[in-house]
C-alpha cells in the first residue's frame, strides 16, 4: 500500500490497518516517518524527500524497511539500482488521466526499461483489468523479468 500526501493525523492509524491485515505500508518522500511507523519508504521521482538518510542507513540492519523507487526513464532505473531499491515503479505505461502531460512510454519502451531494473517492476499509468494483459512477464518474479504486477490510480474506479 502506497501512501501520499496523507494527513499526518492518519498516518498512525493508517499504518495499524496495514500491519492488522498484512500489507506492507509504504510512505512517499517521508523517511523519518517511515522509521518511526516501521513502513516502508517510496522515493519519488520528481517531487521531493525528506529524511531518507536515516532510513537508508537502517536498510543496513537485520530488518531493513522496504525501499521503492519511482522511475520514468533511465535516469530513475539507474537511481534505483544505485540506492538497492526493493522494487521500481515504472510509469507511465500508456497515457493517463491523472497525467495527462506525461509522455507514456508504450509496452516496447517500458518492457526495455523493466529489463534494465536487475529488481521487481511494478507497472503503472494508463492501466485497466484489460490492458494489464498486455504487460511483459507478469507475475514472473524470478530473474526480473517484465512487470511483477501492476498499480492503477482511477483505472479500477
Amino acid at each position: 500500500m502506497l501512501a501520499r500526501d496523507v494527513a499526518p493525523g492518519l498516518l498512525r492509524p493508517l499504518a495499524a490497518l496495514a500491519r492488522a491485515r498484512r500489507l506492507h505500508l509504504l510512505l512517499s518522500g517521508q523517511g523519518r516517518d517511515a522509521l518511526a511507523l516501521r513502513a516502508g519508504l517510496h522515493l519519488p521521482d520528481r517531487r521531493a524527500a525528506a529524511g531518507i538518510l536515516p532510513l537508508l542507513l537502517a536498510r543496513r540492519g537485520a530488518r531493513p524497511p522496504l525501499l521503492s523507487v519511482a522511475a520514468h526513464g533511465r535516469a530513475g532505473i539507474a537511481r534505483a539500482r544505485r540506492l538497492r531499491a526493493d522494487l521500481v515503479i515504472l510509469s507511465p505505461v500508456f497515457p493517463t488521466a491523472s497525467h495527462p502531460d506525461a509522455p507514456a512510454l508504450g509496452l516496447l519502451r517500458w518492457a526495455a526499461l523493466a529489463r534494465r531494473a536487475g529488481r521487481p517492476v511494478v507497472a503503472l499509468g494508463g492501466l485497466t483489468s484489460c490492458n494489464s494483459r498486455r504487460l511483459p512477464g507478469l507475475g514472473r518474479l524470478s530473474g526480473h523479468v517484465g512487470a511483477a504486477g501492476w498499480a492503477a490510480i482511477g483505472g479500477l474506479a
